[in-house]
């Protein structure tokens, strides 16, 4: 689905160093940066949701198996991990300057070196992201970076992100790699492993296909460029030093006239293919070496949205004989064709997806005869009841059904859309994944499709989050998260670590905007967010489970923002559109226009007086005492431009705190304790961006702070446990997740707790192992009392070239219940801890610390938990001497 782009104004903003916490030097360009002072020992995760975004490729490893990648459009890059039949997020080194390398435009698997993996990121070739693209390389599978920038940009989240790859490793000699560009700069190569780019000069043809050519935002005017590169691996040979390139190399060029060329010199000259189809764009270029066939999916739009005609054609790579195979006779296609895959183990066995396919769902079309026949994934038996071969189970991610009871032929869950990326295990011919708009599917019974018999589809998505986060609430009681999401509404979160069964229904909002609670009543919630058609405002008294919709006023065209009063009897809101701010007395029936705020303002509610609601725009605050049907402008000289953003505290009437604005201009954070009358800069503090509050540390009375910020010339997720006098980053280099600025808010409930709004990384929280942190203001869970015994044991679970993946075992040895533990021990040879889950570890040197976390520091007598780890290593890698335990 359309991802959300990020506000303007905020790219520009300082990268800095962070902390040595799991830093890792990847991403940053050469040499990685210096590390800043050390802070609280934080443990990151992910709300639990599971997908939420379009996932346009999977690239599997050709030589080894189960090593498998996803790219997403703004949200990253994945590794699978088989062993937990999860994702692997390899990006969320990113920080906040390099925000568009969130976006990943393609990705290349080294068949020759398998440790090393490259990616091409950059979210959009148009001035909405002011850096410019890069290839990112890997020699340890995405656990490190190193980046080469280019002299342009790419569009991870641009027209044609489906197509590709674009980004392709020489299968003989890997130290060869090609990058095809988009915006007119043709065919790129490197010949030192990713390292340094140069254009290919011969490759003349640079792609001028624009999806509009009269968008004058240079999103849909933009030159797709070169979209695919295919190897012939029968046209080389060897790998390593005694290697000789791959003489054969196909390109696809967005250029319906002239969409495939051939080199049959390593390069050195490029042809047209002749007699080759015209009229449509190839999508994707997949080869099956073994019987000399170059399969090419059409359509005559760049999508992923879009597409209303396509061909499927073979080309016979020794006689050049070109040869429609549509499985649709072109006339019977209102879909374009892309998703296209070869079974490795059977190459006459083909698949390919009608991506474009909306109404009533996608289509997936399979030949084990190399394009003679086709069948299909469903037929009708008798319109409008649909025959499936298979059954879809998304049990372990319920919303998939998105709540929907649809009229046949429709179906929930439906098979899929912008079905894009679709590939067949190269290893198992039972094995297939496809990625769409909201998730990855997959099957393990792929073969019986040809025997007419059911086979079952899956969401195979676990770890992969790629939702766009534009608000977040955490309220005193009830579920301790509620979001508020791009394209798939939002969630209520009972459970951080369980996929919620559904988003907001009744409405269900395409993007909920923004999202508040009454302070003292919680269940009663409202939201806003956008609808064709509306109603674009909805209640709910039970904290979030239920929801029903209210009426709005006419000019309404979008969410915008809306308060709830601290009572829950009155709300405020601030929709998109002409209306303006208006005020209800009950649940929307019936509202009235505010007056004294200008239209568009952002509004927010008094967390103890009921009746005073406050409101920003363009540098100015406003307040009402009566509801908010009368404003007054109270403070100026706020922060006129970029986005601003504010929250009143819990249980202090008229404390203000406000975050925001450019770097041109007036930027930073800003108190109020007198209703937004004056407003205090925060010394300081840099640039700040979002700001939230959460439980008061031990011994303090006033919440804790959280805010997206830059503070001492550091970006990063910040804490203040003193009212904002001092400040402490808590997350690290190896935690930034790009763009994290539209919101943030501490856990009322648990001292440490922070919730992190990302822009395609879905909900990221920290848990932190300080007194306190974690069990709601327990005992201090790095001091465990007791005189329990325990014993750790260190095992190394894999081992690649510089990289290895640990796991720690510690049992209690005592006849008495553990209630907390600590492991530690010194590293012999410079081996250095990178990420960790299942504790909180810390490395000081040589010296590693792990500290239980919430959940699992209770051990019963002869009882045992374990925590992993990832680590590099140089040289050698032998394990710690002792693991003291106590």
């Amino acid at each position: 689905m359309r991802r959300p782009r990020l506000l303007a104004g905020l790219a520009g903003l300082a990268l800095t160093a962070g902390l040595l916490a799991g830093a890792l030097p990847a991403g940053a360009a050469e040499p990685a940066p210096a590390q800043a002072a050390a802070s609280p020992a934080y443990t990151w995760k992910n709300v639990r949701i599971d997908g939420g975004g379009f996932v346009p490729g999977l690239v599997f490893n050709r030589t080894e198996k189960n090593l498998l990648y996803a790219r997403t459009d703004i949200g990253g890059a994945y590794r699978w991990d088989q062993a937990d039949s999860a994702w692997v997020p390899l990006l969320d080194h990113v920080g906040w300057d390099d925000w568009g390398h969130t976006g990943v435009v393609s990705l290349a698997s080294d068949a020759a070196d398998p440790d090393r993996v490259y990616a091409a990121v950059g979210t959009y070739t148009n001035d909405w992201d002011p850096g410019t693209g890069a290839v990112l390389r890997s020699a340890d599978r995405g656990a490190t970076w190193r980046r080469a920038d280019l002299p342009f940009k790419l569009g991870g989240n641009m027209p044609g992100r489906g197509m590709g790859e674009r980004l392709a490793v020489d299968p003989h000699d890997n130290r060869i790699l090609y990058l095809g560009a988009p915006s007119g700069n043709g065919l790129w190569r490197s010949t030192d492993s990713g390292a340094t780019w140069a254009k290919v000069t011969s490759f003349t043809n640079p792609g001028g296909y624009q999806q509009d050519p009269t968008d004058t935002s240079g999103y849909n005017s933009d030159e797709q460029g070169i979209v695919w590169v295919t190897f012939d691996e029968s046209t080389g040979s060897g790998t390593g030093a005694g290697a000789t390139a791959t003489k054969t190399i196909y390109v696809g060029v967005g250029d319906k006239e002239n969409a495939v060329y051939r080199s049959t010199d390593a390069g050195a000259t490029w042809t047209r293919l002749a007699g080759q189809p015209t009229g449509y764009l190839a999508h994707k270029g997949v080869l099956d070496a073994e019987n000399g066939y170059l399969y090419l999916a059409y359509s005559d739009t760049a999508g992923p949205y879009d597409g209303g005609k396509g061909k499927v054609w073979r080309y016979a790579t020794a006689t050049g004989e070109w040869k429609d195979i549509s499985p649709v006779a072109e006339a019977d296609t209102y879909h374009g064709f892309s998703g296209l895959t070869v079974d490795r183990q059977h190459p006459g066995t083909v698949m390919v997806s009608a991506y474009s396919s909306w109404w009533p769902d996608t289509q997936i079309f399979r030949t084990t005869d190399s394009g003679s026949t086709w069948t299909r994934a469903w037929d009708y038996s008798s319109y409008p009841t649909r025959a499936n071969r298979y059954t879809m189970d998304v049990s372990s991610v319920p919303w998939l059904t998105w709540g929907g009871n649809p009229t046949p032929p429709e179906q929930a869950p439906k098979l899929g859309w912008m079905t894009e990326a679709l590939e067949i295990d190269p290893f198992d011919s039972d094995r297939m994944l496809y990625g769409t708009g909201a998730t990855v599917y997959g099957t393990t019974e792929l073969t019986k499709w040809d025997a007419n018999t059911d086979f079952t589809i899956r969401p195979m998505v676990k770890g992969l989050e790629e939702t766009a986060v534009l608000d977040l609430v955490s309220p005193p009681s009830g579920a301790p998260l509620i979001s508020a999401l791009g394209d798939v509404g939002g969630f209520r979160h009972t459970d951080l670590s369980a996929v919620p069964p559904m988003m907001f229904t009744s409405p269900n909002f395409t993007s909920t905007t923004s999202l508040d609670y009454a302070e003292t009543k919680p269940d009663v919630l409202v939201r806003s967010g956008h609808l064709d058609g509306g109603p674009r405002v909805a209640f709910s008294t039970d904290n979030g489970a239920n929801w029903f919709a209210g009426q709005e006023p006419a000019g309404v065209t979008g969410g915008g923002s809306v308060a709830a009063a601290a009572d829950g009897a009155r709300f405020v809101w601030s929709p998109e559109g002409t209306a303006g701010v208006h005020a209800a007395t009950g649940f929307g029936t019936s509202w009235t226009a505010a007056t004294g705020i200008p239209a568009g303002a952002t509004v927010e509610s008094d967390r103890v007086d009921p009746k005073t609601f406050y409101g920003f725009k363009d540098g100015t605050f406003y307040a009402s005492a009566d509801g908010g049907l009368t404003f007054t402008a109270r403070a100026t000289g706020l922060p006129a431009e970029g986005p601003v953003r504010f929250k009143a505290v819990p249980g202090k009437k008229g404390d203000l705190w406000l975050a925001g604005g450019a770097p041109d201009g007036a930027y930073g954070l800003w108190h109020s304790t007198d209703g937004g009358a004056t407003f205090a800069k925060v010394a300081g503090v840099d640039q700040a961006d979002a700001i939230g509050f959460g439980k008061a540390a031990p011994g303090a009375s006033y919440p804790a702070l959280y805010s997206s910020a830059k503070i001492g010339g550091v970006r990063g997720v910040f804490r203040s446990t003193d009212a904002g006098a001092t400040w402490v980053r808590i997350n690290d280099d190896a935690h930034q997740w790009g763009w994290t600025g539209a919101t943030i808010t501490g856990d009322p409930r648990v001292y440490g707790r922070v919730y992190v709004a990302t822009n395609g990384r879905g909900v990221v929280y920290g848990d932190t192992a300080e007194t306190g942190g974690g069990d709601g203001g327990g005992t201090d869970p790095g001091t465990p009392p007791g005189p329990a015994p325990c014993t750790a044991a260190y095992t190394v679970q894999s081992q690649w070239g510089g990289g290895f993946t640990g796991q720690v075992t510690v049992r209690n040895t005592g006849t008495a219940p553990l209630t907390g533990w600590k492991v530690g021990w010194e590293y012999p040879a410079g081996q250095r801890v990178t990420q960790a889950w299942n504790a909180a570890v810390v490395q000081t040197g040589t010296a590693v610390t792990a500290t239980h976390l919430p959940y699992n520091g209770t051990v019963p007598a002869g009882g045992s938990t374990t925590f992993g780890f990832n680590a590099s290593w140089t040289g050698s890698n032998p394990p710690p001497a002792v693991l003291t335990c106590s």
